[in-house]
């Protein structure tokens, strides 16, 4: 896992930091972990593959009718980029 190293974080940050960690009961290094995954993934963030499912609930999607989806469906694999 990457490691992060922050300078010149202002004291009072750095303070706030510390009280919110020993008010959630974890290290100032757990809670600089949780603010910052909580920055970059939201709790109400749209997950594709959720959201698909979800659109095939609404409409009653069948078996049959996924079926048809499912064979029209390219497997062929992916070419490899060319950069020349």
């Amino acid at each position: 896992m990457p490691s992060v190293t922050v300078r010149n974080v202002p004291d009072e940050v750095h303070r706030a930091i510390r009280v919110r960690a020993a008010q959630h009961g974890r290290s100032i290094e757990a809670e600089m972990r949780d603010i910052l995954e909580s920055a970059v993934k939201p709790e109400g963030r749209v997950k594709l593959g959720s959201l698909l499912a979800e659109i095939g609930r609404k409409v009653k999607l069948t078996d049959e009718e996924f079926a048809i989806f499912e064979s029209a469906r390219d497997r062929t694999p992916a070419r490899a980029a060319s950069f020349e």
